[in-house]
Order: C-alpha cells, then sequence, then structure tokens
C-alpha cells in the first residue's frame, strides 16, 4: 500500500473497517474475549463519527459481547476516522528520516496534540522485542543524543547513549541506555547476539571485552578499531556499518524532529529500526497496521505520566 492508494482504498469509514477486520482477523472474526467464531454482525446507522457503523456480537451464551474491528486495540476509543489513521502510518513508513507530529498536524488537518499522541501510538507497534539474535558478522557501537550546553563543550554526561547493533546484510537494532555499564552492555549483547556468531566488531572502548565474556561470547570473536588513534578500517574490521544508520538517526533528530523528549527517545529508536529494517520492503503498511490491530490501547495519561519533557537540540 503506497501513500497515493490510500484516499481511493479507504474512502469510507465501512471501507476502512473492512481493511482491519481482514488483517486483525484473516481467518474469520473472532471474539476478543472469549475466542469464540460464532458471530452476528449488526449495521446500525451512526448518529455519532464516534460510534461504529459494523457492530459484532460474540452468540457464546456465557459471553455474549458486543465489539467493533476496533474494540481492544490502540484504535480502540479513538476519536480521529480510520481513513486519517491510515494515513498516518502510510506518512510514517514512507518517511526515511522520520515525521514530526508538525508535519503530521499540517498533513492530515489536526491539532498538534491530536497528532504527537497518534504518531507514538505508531510508534509503540513499531517495538520488536525477543526477535532473533543475531549471526554473522556483527559490529556494536555508540553514539550520544542529547543537548548542548554553554561552557560544557566536550562533556557528555548530559546526554544519553545509544547502542547500536546491526549485523552486515541483516537487522539493526537501537537502544537507549541512560547509565552505560558493563551490566548494560551485556544485557543487551546478551539479548541480541547470540554466542555462535562468527565475528563482533566494536571500537576501543574498555567496557566491551568484560560484557562480551557476561553475555556468553568467547573473546576470540571480538575484533576492534581503535578509533583514537584514527584508524576506522582495518581489512574487514570496522564499525562503519552501524555508524551509517547512526548518521541516518542523527540526520532525522536535526533536520527532522529537531528537540524531543529523552522520555519516549525508545519509541523514536524503535520507529527507525523497524523502517530501516524493512526499507526494500513491498508489505511494510500492512505489517504496521496488522501489528497494531494486536495490541492494547494507549490511553494519552499513560503516554504522559511523569513526563519531564527534556528535549535536545543536537545529537
Amino acid at each position: 500500500m503506497k501513500l497515493i492508494d490510500c484516499p481511493k482504498a479507504f474512502a469510507t469509514d465501512e471501507m476502512c473497517l473492512a481493511y482491519l477486520e481482514a488483517k486483525r482477523w484473516p481467518h474469520g472474526v473472532r471474539c476478543p474475549v472469549c475466542g469464540g467464531k460464532e458471530i452476528s454482525k449488526i449495521n446500525r446507522k451512526s448518529k455519532s463519527k464516534n460510534v461504529r457503523a459494523q457492530l459484532y456480537q460474540c452468540l457464546e451464551k456465557s459471553c455474549k459481547t458486543q465489539f467493533s474491528a476496533t474494540s481492544g486495540t490502540i484504535f480502540h476509543d479513538s476519536h480521529l476516522p480510520l481513513g486519517k489513521w491510515f494515513m498516518a502510518i502510510a506518512l510514517l513508513i514512507d518517511a526515511k528520516k522520520g515525521m514530526s507530529a508538525l508535519q503530521l498536524q499540517r498533513h492530515l488537518g489536526v491539532n498538534y496534540r491530536t497528532a504527537w499522541y497518534l504518531a507514538h501510538r505508531i510508534r509503540e507497534a513499531m517495538n520488536e522485542p525477543g526477535g532473533l539474535k543475531l549471526t554473522g558478522t556483527v559490529e556494536i557501537d555508540e553514539t550520544y543524543i542529547g543537548g548542548k550546553k554553554r561552557g560544557r563543550r566536550g562533556v557528555k554526561k548530559d546526554k544519553d547513549v545509544v547502542m547500536g547493533i546491526r549485523e552486515r546484510g541483516g537487522d539493526l537494532r537501537l537502544y537507549q541506555i541512560s547509565a552505560p555499564s558493563i551490566d548494560a552492555l551485556s544485557e543487551r549483547i546478551k539479548e541480541n547476539v547470540s554466542p555462535n556468531v562468527n565475528k563482533v566488531m566494536t571500537d576501543e572502548w574498555g567496557a566491551y571485552p568484560a560484557a562480551f565474556i557476561a553475555s556468553g561470547i568467547k573473546g576470540g570473536k571480538h575484533e576492534t578499531i581503535r578509533h583514537k588513534d584514527k584508524i576506522y578500517v582495518q581489512g574487514e574490521v570496522h564499525t562503519n556499518t552501524v555508524e551509517s544508520a547512526f548518521s541516518l538517526l542523527k540526520r532525522a533528530v536535526i533536520g527532522t524532529y529537531h528537540q524531543l523528549s529523552i522520555k519516549h527517545l525508545q519509541r523514536y529508536l524503535n520507529e527507525f529500526s523497524y523502517r530501516f529494517n524493512r526499507r526494500e520492503a513491498l508489505d511494510m503498511f500492512e505489517q504496521t497496521v496488522a501489528r497494531m490491530a494486536g495490541i492494547g490501547a494507549m490511553p494519552y495519561s499513560k503516554l504522559v505520566e511523569q513526563n519531564a519533557f527534556t528535549p535536545f537540540v543536537r545529537p
């Protein structure tokens, strides 16, 4: 599904609901409460834009639940038409360097809060925990994300660390690490890198050898490139593959978002790696809608709770 196809494919709410139903229940509608497949369809004339015209009722005697295609999903209780939801999804997955809430606001004709909330709910579906562990040749590096402060040139303690793990010819994983340590590094390495990996490439940061030992990766598989000595490539030993992803991420921060909250940084990282890993996929839109139909609602209060909103401008 391309952006140009959205207005025609989702011209009415009925068309949007039919599409969402097909992605949520590819083998037929089922009750989201009891899982029953004995379902009755109810068509009604809606007097409110927030009331679905297509409703279902479970015929199981012990259930009798009424539900729609959006019930129990991240689309639940949304005042925004599904057509605008699908347009926002198409815009976000097509934006190589991301799309700010202000851009969404202009494209969709909604207010800023709606656009910001909408974008974060889409990003929530882009979180991919527990993926397959990386093998082959894996590069690991870190970069710093945070604002500049006068009189503190070169000091990095006001910045958050973003750890990047990328398999050459494979997937990218990005993680926010507020307090970098051997334990934090080893946890992410153990979660993402197989002990049977062929080679692991890093820079000379002293925490890596101990982190690899703690994560079960033999030291003989670890190759180091010394950036401090102005050496960036030594045969096949380099971290240029993961650094190229960092470069794209930083251009997104500088050129698209300009400022964002450290609290929500991991969601932006999830969005970036999700889109990066599917950059050649032709069905990214379909995958994203199906994922959004499979996760629960995210109330606005949950999204903003304890939000200090600490912005940064430059990486």
